[in-house]
């Protein structure tokens, strides 16, 4: 029985050695990994979790403001269902303006408060996304956004600080 089983287990050994059959190849290259953020166009709206950012592959931005007017409008059905929200609205009018590094919002009618903590971060990682779709070179998280409201000035924050929990 001892000579059975030791028989078994040398024969299970001896499998476990051999391998599965498959044939080693040599380095196969498929090119640089992938690193950093997502290229394209990212709004963000807020979820019970934090900012989420959703893509929009087929937009063709021509200017900042346009990205206000996307995030007034809120997350499709889709995002909806998924738990996604918007908490971006203006009381007036607002103009948007960037400058390599830095971006500027201006709403002299609107009420910010650094309280807002998702309602800012939509403002601040959507704005940032598209002023480095606009300009390819620069990194989203290189883009420093100011808000101004009011009188007030909020920031300048780059959108890693919301995407913090």
């Amino acid at each position: 029985m001892k000579a059975k089983r030791t028989l078994t287990f040398g024969a299970l050994l001896l499998s476990v050695v051999a391998g599965c059959g498959i044939r080693p190849t040599g380095v196969i290259d498929a090119g640089e990994p992938v690193t950093g953020l997502t290229k394209g166009m990212r709004i963000y709206f807020a979820s019970d979790t934090g900012l989420r950012g959703v893509s929009r592959p087929d937009l063709k931005l021509h200017s900042l403001d346009a990205v206000i007017k996307l995030l007034v409008a809120g997350p499709n059905a889709s995002e909806q269902k998924s738990g996604l929200t918007n908490l971006v609205a203006f009381d007036g009018s607002y103009h948007v303006s960037g400058d390599a590094h830095r971006v500027t919002l201006d709403a002299q009618d609107t009420y910010l408060s650094p309280d807002a903590r998702l309602r800012n971060g939509q403002l601040v990682c959507s704005l940032a996304r598209a002023q480095a779709a606009l300009h390819p070179k620069l990194r989203p998280d290189d883009i420093q956004v100011t808000l101004r409201a009011r009188g007030d000035s909020l920031g300048p924050y780059a959108c890693s600080y919301f995407l913090r929990n």
